[in-house]
């Protein structure tokens, strides 16, 4: 289904969401029944957003069974639904609308102005960013990101004027199902091979992503990342959008720099120079601040407004968020699962822990990305003093044969190398002394361990 025959929202009737705990789709469902659409929903297990979904006004049920479709009228699937799920048979089967999150959330979105942003990285971040400034600037905007916001509590909500933020997944080339009038690309890199097959298909998945744009939209891209300075240039030269640069290049039409000791500064094409007050550590945190600076003045915010409204930002769930400080050692969790992420995130651990040693336990996150991949996890690893990896979390994939996490150990220096699940823990807990800071990195269940690392730091 393109953007542009998508359904729209009053059209949908009884929608019925079959993965409905999801982060994806209790964010679609919670903003459906805010605009007065009648959702119901399941889900394996009782979630606790399931709750909050029944309070709202949603129809839940825990487990799933064809009976649990009642009487709708739309079906919305999860990715992670399989074809033999008997409420997705029964929907097949009584010949039921069945739609993909991204194509629900775009008849959510109506006739608002959306902003959609796109990238291999950053983009719970920069889209919760966005979010908060906008907020804090007085408009009240509807959005949805793929993690919480911890400023905001949700990581959904309708709000009150026409403006729309969502964050867009090209993973699986659902982004192109939005109709959007301004695109923020933070950066576009070789990904999720395992949808796309080549780096070329990435790369022409985004241009018909900026493609989308009306001819009064803005493309807001970043200059420091090759693949995304190529695509606003490709953009430019079709001529059918503006686009805006962002970065430290002497090309970017907001250019961040120096704000002096722990600060950060934008400036304007006109000279104009702005301080951000960032409470989140890294360069690329920076970078997102500039590109949800953008944003802000695209939509008519004040600039020394959008640069204050940056400071009400506290990060994204699973964004290099602190989960615990015992005895001096600070553990944080963070979901890089790609290496210029791994390495952002280190980056960023080494800013904080300053003279002080940075500790971090990795776990690979699908066969096909580890195989592409193993040395450049390693070289990022590498940053670290000590680097644990334990073995590769499958989520979709069935195993690749050869394919483990010794792959990306075989490449570590410094003692790094593969670890079980009690090493991991009690290895961490005694190498780090007051001033380090451990890291739980990846997109699987590797956000257990550090709940786990922070007791036996107690212990």
């Amino acid at each position: 289904m393109s953007p542009h025959n998508a359904p729209r929202l009053e059209s949908l009737g009884k929608v019925h969401f079959i993965g409905i705990g999801g982060v994806g789709m209790s964010a679609v469902a919670r903003i459906m029944v805010a605009r007065g659409v009648p959702v119901s929903g399941s889900d394996a297990k009782d979630l606790p957003v399931m709750a909050d979904l029944a309070a709202a006004g949603a129809r839940i049920a825990v487990g799933y069974a064809a009976v649990n479709l009642a009487d709708a009228q739309t079906i919305v699937a999860g990715s992670a639904i399989r074809e033999d799920n008997p409420e997705l048979a029964a929907a097949r089967e009584a010949g039921l609308p069945v739609l993909h999150r991204s194509q629900a959330l775009a008849a959510t979105m109506g006739d608002d102005t959306v902003v959609t942003v796109a990238g291999t990285h950053g983009k719970s971040t920069t889209t919760s960013m966005i979010t908060v400034l906008l907020r804090a600037a007085g408009l009240d905007p509807s959005f949805a990101v793929g993690a919480n916001i911890p400023a905001i509590g949700v990581n959904a909500a309708h709000g009150s004027t026409g403006i729309f933020v969502a964050e867009a997944d090209e993973s699986d080339g659902s982004f192109l199902n939005y109709r959007p009038r301004i695109e923020v690309v933070t950066n576009v890199e070789p990904d999720h091979l395992d949808y796309y097959g080549t780096a070329e298909a990435v790369y022409q998945s985004f241009d018909r992503f900026t493609a989308l744009l009306p001819a009064d939209g803005l493309l807001v891209a970043c200059a420091d990342d090759a693949g995304a300075l190529a695509l606003a240039e490709r953009t430019k030269a079709r001529g059918n959008t503006r686009v805006l640069l962002y970065g430290t290049s002497e090309a970017s039409d907001i250019r961040l720099d120096d704000g002096g000791p722990g600060q950060v500064a934008v400036s304007t094409r006109d000279g104009a120079r702005y301080g951000l007050s960032l409470q989140v550590p890294g360069r690329h945190n920076a970078l997102n601040a500039a590109a949800a600076f953008a944003v802000a003045l695209e939509l008519g915010v004040d600039p020394a407004t959008a640069a204050d409204g940056l400071a009400h930002f506290s990060g994204a769930s699973r964004r290099f968020e602190l989960k615990g400080t015992v005895r001096g050692v600070r553990v944080f969790d963070d979901y890089a699962h790609h290496p210029t992420e791994v390495r952002a995130a280190l980056t960023a651990a080494r800013s904080v822990a300053g003279d002080h040693n940075v500790h971090v336990l990795f776990q690979p996150h699908l066969f096909s990305r580890t195989r592409e991949f193993a040395a450049e996890f390693a070289e990022a690893l590498n940053l670290a003093d000590t680097a644990l990896v334990l073995d590769i979390y499958p989520a979709r994939e069935d195993p690749i044969p050869g394919v483990t996490s010794q792959l990306i150990a075989d490449h570590l220096t410094g003692g790094g190398r593969l670890v079980g699940s009690e090493d991991a823990v009690r290895s961490l807990a005694e190498a780090a002394v007051d001033g380090d800071v451990v890291l739980t990195v990846g997109a699987g269940d590797v956000t257990a361990y550090g709940p786990r690392i922070v007791e036996a730091l107690r212990a």
